[in-house]
């Protein structure tokens, strides 16, 4: 499996931890760069159901529409690639606090929602969201790029899910 290395806006952190819900693979991040230069400001939606329904998809931001059914889970940082170490690889620092993203320097964030009936499946996990070459039957947006994106998870820590519950964050 692919390691996340996107940062995450608005992390937490307890005791030096950092708890985060979601992050990003390098190569979903580069992805993101793409279809952020064609379509815009970007969002994820992970719903519930079969099929493509339980894959992350990816809209231009505002075209799904969010509710009270729906959880944030935070905001993918797409650092400027000047500072990503290496251009375009759609990594992030580790300290989104300490990220530019000013969008004429090429950094952004990408909020991620899921619905709230799937989130009291999932909340015990950490979510990474990866690309993997094929077509999903969805409308998300990198549908035409011959990629589809989809959602890696793995139970928290025990660490991370005090700092979780010490936050009222569950």
């Amino acid at each position: 499996m692919t390691q996340p290395t996107v940062g995450i806006a608005g992390r937490r952190v307890t005791g030096g931890v950092p708890v985060a819900r979601v992050a990003l693979t390098a190569a979903a991040g580069r992805l993101l760069r793409t279809l952020r230069a064609t379509h815009g400001p970007l969002m994820f939606h992970q719903s519930g159901g079969c099929c493509d329904g339980s894959s992350p998809m990816c809209y231009p931001a505002g075209e799904f529409l969010t509710g009270d059914a729906d959880v944030h889970l935070g905001d993918l940082v797409i650092a400027p690639s000047a500072r990503s170490g290496v251009a375009g690889s759609g990594t992030a620092a580790q300290d989104p606090a300490g990220v530019d993203l000013d969008p004429a320097d090429g950094g952004f964030t990408v909020p991620v929602w899921m619905s709230r009936s799937q989130y009291a499946y999932w909340k015990h996990t950490h979510l990474t969201i990866d690309v993997v070459p094929g077509r999903g039957a969805g409308f998300s947006l990198e549908a035409p790029e011959g990629l589809r994106f989809l959602t890696r998870s793995r139970l928290f820590t025990d660490r991370e899910w005090y700092a979780l519950d010490a936050m009222g964050a569950l």
